[in-house]
């Protein structure tokens, strides 16, 4: 597709980005459009599979005839025939009438089934059977009947691994993976295309409720794009919104947007991953809520002072420790070994008896940062932390006044 034709298709659709993979996946669609071969379209929760549905439709020449979009894993087992394939009068309790089912609906038209991994087996065969020659029956009746229908699925699940654990047929996998489309997850797509999305999201936003626009300076915008968005699209919209309208405020004369920077951003990015510590008791609590990445931090931290500890205990029981310098990566106040009895040395809590664990994680991250001239991305990562980790110490030793 030339660039210019790309570009009014993502226009027409309200898409943004300029990432290869999400080009691709557009110039697929609408090179398959015109036949009527199954597709299926892959990729996590939240990518937006849902536009490519669309898009194929309306360059098919189906674009008159109905679309219908089913939510498979909103269906419960015990009425998903039923709502595909229809059913007649006193099929089952409840079934006062005869139903048309939805690929009844759609004939003539296309049919996109999302979420098609969580179709039960038995409805799987169904499916298989409708796609190879459009025949189906409805639930209570023993008429096979014809439908014309162009099906394009979704799933956000690893086809090939439920196949592999017999939760997928195989012949219905080979039927619906003659033509994939990969949506690619947003941490995979071009970095610029984050802000991109956030600056849609925001403008329309803040246009809807008449708010300030939301800007990010620079160093937001690193902590924006470094970010890993497991939940998408969707979840960097929710941001956004969410974003604008706790930080923004109505639209005045002289006064239409506002900047944000990384301590205000970050108070609305979840933390990426589940503690690897087990809930903190006793006097360990008292010094208030702590982060996971807080945390994970800490626990980089107990380690390798472990390991130095490790070291000179080795050194003192030689009899060298006259002779050794006090390893550089030290802080200065941990206590020397011999001051410990050698038992408590064996667990890293023990060894650190009487150390702030919060002093330590700012002492680690003030020497990472004096080493880097002040630059927080080569600083998290030779911590093996998150940059907004670090942004965090920060505003706390600003608000504090403790450190510049």
């Amino acid at each position: 597709m030339e660039m210019q034709e790309l570009q009014r298709l993502k226009n027409k659709y309200d898409i943004i980005g300029n990432d290869a993979g999400l080009n691709r996946a557009l110039e697929t669609a609408v090179a398959v459009a015109p036949t009527d071969l199954t597709v299926l379209i892959t990729g996590e929760s939240g990518v937006g599979k849902e536009t490519i549905p669309q898009i194929i439709h309306q360059f098919s020449r189906r674009k008159t005839g109905k679309y219908l979009a089913v939510n498979c894993g909103a269906i419960p087992e015990g009425t998903i025939n039923a709502e595909l394939f229809g059913h007649e009068k006193g099929a089952f309790t409840g079934a006062i009438g005869e139903r048309k089912g939805y690929f009844e609906e759609a004939n003539g038209g296309t049919l996109f089934l999302d979420e098609i991994g969580e179709l039960p087996r038995e409805t799987q065969a169904l499916l298989l059977r409708v796609l190879q020659n459009g025949e189906f029956m409805k639930v209570g009746s023993s008429k096979v009947e014809k439908t014309d229908v162009r099906v394009i699925a979704a799933t956000n699940v690893n086809l090939a691994y439920a196949v592999a654990t017999g939760k997928f047929r195989e012949d219905l996998y080979y039927r619906l993976t003659g033509i994939q489309i990969q949506m690619p997850a947003l941490r995979e797509r071009n970095k610029d295309d984050i802000y991109l999305l956030f600056r849609k999201f925001t403008s329309d936003f803040s246009e809807r409720y008449n708010l300030c626009k939301v800007n990010l300076n620079h160093d937001a915008i690193s902590m924006l794009t470094a970010y890993r968005w497991p939940g998408n699209i969707r979840q960097l919209k929710n941001v956004a919104e969410t974003v604008t309208a706790l930080e923004s405020r109505p639209v005045t004369p002289g006064y239409e947007r506002i900047e944000l920077g990384p301590a205000a951003l970050m108070r609305y990015l979840p933390d990426e991953k589940d503690s690897m510590l087990p809930a903190t008791t006793g006097p360990a609590a008292a010094g208030g809520n702590m982060s996971d990445s807080d945390k994970q931090m800490i626990i980089k931290a107990l380690l390798d002072l472990k390991q130095e500890v490790d070291r000179l205990k080795e050194i003192v029981n030689a009899g060298g420790a006259a002779q050794q310098p006090m390893p550089a990566g030290l802080p200065h106040y941990m206590p020397m070994p011999s001051d410990e009895p050698e038992e408590q040395l064996s667990e890293p809590e023990a060894s650190l008896e009487g150390i702030s664990i919060r002093k330590a994680s700012d002492e680690l991250i003030e020497r990472a940062l004096a080493k880097h001239g002040g630059k927080v991305k080569p600083a998290a990562a030779e911590l093996g932390i998150s940059e907004r980790t670090i942004y965090r110490k920060l505003a706390e030793w600003k608000e504090k006044g403790k450190r510049a």
